[in-house]
């Protein structure tokens, strides 16, 4: 976002439309459930195929095409890749089929939702979370304890 504020409107887009579609899932009926899971995933799919693959499928398919006389009218976009996106719509996907297989109950509060799947600290794990392993973290409640934070710093 510090390259691009405008990025912020694609995180928001997917969080709505993955907190919308959880809740969704859950309430369905069994014949709708696998629908709005569709609806979950192919917007989240979608936005990371634009930022990873556009120019790289535009450049082979641009090739192909000047290989047989053809000229490739798509055009080329001048984007920034954001940071963290595939991170990000694979947690947010991990969510919802975890919601749709009847393993997490949809999260009704929008910002721990987020919260969740935006928690970047995570991404250093080098793995996609199950929400149920870190969801309802959330939702505890801790007291500053001064002496537990110098001694998380000195450790």
């Amino acid at each position: 976002m510090a390259f691009e504020p405008l990025y912020i409107l694609i995180l928001g887009f997917t969080i709505f439309i993955d907190y919308f579609t959880g809740i969704s899932v859950e309430d369905a009926k069994e014949s709708r459930r696998k629908l709005f899971l569709i609806l979950s995933i192919i917007p989240n799919v979608g936005v990371l195929c634009v930022f990873k693959y556009h120019n790289f499928i535009n450049d082979n398919l641009s090739f192909l095409l000047n290989g047989i006389g053809l000229i490739d009218t798509m055009p080329y976009l001048d984007i920034l890749l954001p940071i963290g996106l595939s991170f990000h719509t694979f947690q947010a996907i991990s969510y919802t089929i975890e919601v749709y297989r009847g393993n997490q109950k949809a999260e009704r509060h929008l910002g721990i939702y987020s919260l969740n799947v935006l928690f970047f600290p995570q991404l250093v794990a080098d793995h996609i979370e199950r929400p149920q392993n870190l969801l309802h973290q959330f939702r505890s409640k801790f007291d500053f304890d001064y002496a537990r934070v110098v001694s998380g710093i000195r450790t």
